[in-house]
Parts: C-alpha cells; sequence; structure tokens
C-alpha cells in the first residue's frame, strides 16, 4: 500500500504568494501521487489561484485561515494573537497529526517561533537548529544552524552535528557524512570559547565522523557535508553564499554579452554554462528544515517561487519517507543512555 505524505503549505506566505504557493502545491501533485497538499489561508483567494490549473482533485484541499501574519510583526506576539492566521493553522495541522509537514515561505521569525510553541520539541532536543542544504564544487553540505539559535551553547552544537549528520545520511544519501565546526584555523587552539568547548565534544562523539574544524573559504569546495555552528554565523555565511552566488552569475552574464566575440562564445558556452549554474541553484534543493521537531516544519525564501515550493514538498516527502524524526529520537536516547 502507498504511503502519503500530507503537507500542510503556506498558501498566504512570501513575496510571491499565492500565485507560486498555489502553482508548486499543483506541481507536486501533478508530478507524484504519494502527496496530498493542504493549502492553506483565504479560501477564495486560493480557489480562485486554482481555477487556473488542471490536477487531480483528491490530492488537494483547502483549509481556510483568513489571517495573515506579516513579515514586520513581532513573531511571538503574532503567533499568539493570531490563531487563523495561515501559519498557526497550518502548523496546528502537524501538531494534531492531520499533517506530517509544514511549509512556509512566511515571515522566518514566526515559522521558527510557532515551530517551538505549536509543534513543540521531541523529548531531549534543547534547540531546534534551521539546516539549509547548500551547493558546493562536490554537490551539496548542510550549514546547520543558520538562523534560530545565536545564543547557542555546545551541548547544543553537539546535538546539531547529530541531527545534520541523521539527515544528510538519510535525505541527501551522503554515507558516513564528515562533519566540521566552523572556526578561523584548522588547528584546535584556534577559535572562540564556544567553538574550543565544542570541539572535544565532538570528538567524543563515537556515532558521528567528526572532521575537525573547516574555514569558511573551504565550505564552497565541499570540504565536509555537515557544516555545525551557531545561528549568527550561520546566518552570515548564508546571505554572504547567496549574495556573492548572485553576484558571480550576474558578472558572468554581463561579460559573455559585452562584445560580439564573447556572445559567440556564449552561444557554443551556453549548455555546459546552464548546467554547471543550476548546481549552484538553491532552488533544486527545496528549503531549511527546523530539525528537532515533533513534526517536520520547512521554511522556504520568502521570495520563493513554484519550484522552490514543489521541490519542498518532495524534500518533506523523504524525511518522512525516512523517518528522521524517528531516527533522531532513537540517537537522542541512546546518547542519554550513554551518559547514564
Amino acid at each position: 500500500m502507498q504511503v502519503v505524505t500530507k503537507v500542510a503549505l503556506d498558501a498566504m506566505g512570501g513575496d510571491n504568494a499565492p500565485a507560486a504557493p498555489v502553482q508548486g502545491a499543483v506541481d507536486a501533485v501533478n508530478s507524484r501521487k504519494d502527496i496530498k497538499v493542504f493549502l492553506v489561508g483565504q479560501e477564495d483567494v486560493i480557489r480562485e489561484e486554482l481555477s487556473k490549473y488542471g490536477y487531480p482533485k483528491e490530492q488537494i484541499e483547502i483549509v481556510h485561515a483568513p489571517e495573515i501574519i506579516e513579515t514586520a510583526e513581532p513573531p511571538v506576539v503574532a503567533i499568539r494573537k493570531k490563531k487563523q492566521s495561515s501559519i498557526v493553522v497550518g502548523m496546528n495541522l502537524v501538531r494534531n497529526k492531520e499533517a506530517d509537514a509544514f511549509v512556509s515561505a512566511g515571515s522566518s521569525g514566526a515559522v521558527l517561533v510557532g515551530g517551538q510553541m505549536i509543534v513543540g520539541r521531541i523529548p531531549g532536543i534543547k534547540r531546534p537548529p534551521l539546516a539549509p542544504i547548500i551547493p558546493t564544487e562536490t554537490g551539496v553540505s548542510l550549514l546547520i544552524d543558520c538562523g534560530a539559535n545565536v545564543d547557542a551553547r555546545s551541548e547544543h552544537l553537539v546535538q546539531f552535528a547529530k541531527m545534520g549528520s541523521i539527515y544528510m545520511e538519510n535525505v541527501i544519501g551522503i554515507k558516513n557524512p564528515r562533519v566540521a565546526i566552523v572556526n578561523i584555523g584548522a588547528e584546535e587552539e584556534k577559535g572562540n570559547a564556544l567553538v574550543k568547548e565544542t570541539i572535544p565534544l565532538l570528538n567524543e562523539c563515537k556515532d558521528l565522523n567528526f572532521v575537525g574544524s573547516i574555514e569558511a573559504r573551504e565550505i564552497p569546495h565541499g570540504g565536509a557535508d555537515v557544516i555545525v555552528c551557531e545561528a549568527f554565523t550561520g546566518n552570515v555565511i548564508l546571505k554572504l553564499y547567496e549574495g556573492l552566488s548572485a553576484t558571480l552569475i550576474s558578472v558572468i552574464k554581463q561579460g559573455l554579452m559585452s562584445t560580439l566575440k564573447s556572445k559567440i562564445g556564449a552561444m557554443l558556452a551556453l549548455p555546459a554554462l546552464k548546467k554547471t549554474l543550476k548546481t549552484f541553484d538553491a532552488t533544486e534543493y527545496g528549503g531549511a528544515p527546523l530539525l528537532g521537531l515533533n513534526g517536520l516544519v520547512v521554511k522556504t525564501h520568502g521570495s520563493s517561487k513554484a519550484k522552490e515550493i514543489t521541490n519542498s514538498i518532495f524534500q518533506c516527502v523523504t524525511f518522512n519517507e525516512q523517518d528522521i524524526n524517528g531516527k533522531i529520537k532513537e540517537n537522542i536516547k541512546y546518547s542519554q543512555v550513554e551518559k547514564e
């Protein structure tokens, strides 16, 4: 019997809502039969957008949520006051086990707060980290944490490493993933107090393939599969990564179009160039999961288009099929027994 993954999708979140979420949902269900999407938001708006497409009706259901949490609103206040918002209603579907996952391109703060307050943490998880996939020269890496915990402690980083390793092995398919901690040098004596305190703890973890410190310049080269850091450092790395990638692509395009000779060369190089640039397109990998919760919550870019939404839905299917939460619970339980 086919297992169907149920995904609650915030149809009102993001710069391109409701068009992008609705199209993303339609593309997902038209591609696969093992998905059901709950489009959460203002029913009349969603229904009008859906009327533009053909899709299997049994695979998409509208869940009415009249309120919208805006990006500028204080997250805690918004989650508490706007009980009928698309974010709160969608997360309650996960909390009540009516959906396996929640995906949103809406307010990052509200998604992070709602994940902890509504969906809740797995027992034993100290802090849930936000973990996006980033492209590298050799494939992809997981950056963990990139925005959820700016005041993390060493014990939190150890849990981030374990959850990240489980995710990369089971969702991305990288066996025995290499785990590294972001540092200002390769030597163990380098780094701030947090890094120096965390390295010995990671060295003691027999269930991790810890390879030591990684400098930021080695991240794009694929120096490790799981990149561990607290959220301030991770967010700076992520934003610089995204900005530099966009700048390089723009500069390359300008250079190729600058002269007649370069335009002719561009025509010859275009197929190979498109293939190469596609590997550095973040939309290919879906959104950033908030790991360690009682259900899956995925945050996509505020500027997400349909393609990223669709890939985020597919990401939820793999997460569910591989029982990532079950594996995280087992790992945490094992770690607690070891300590005792």
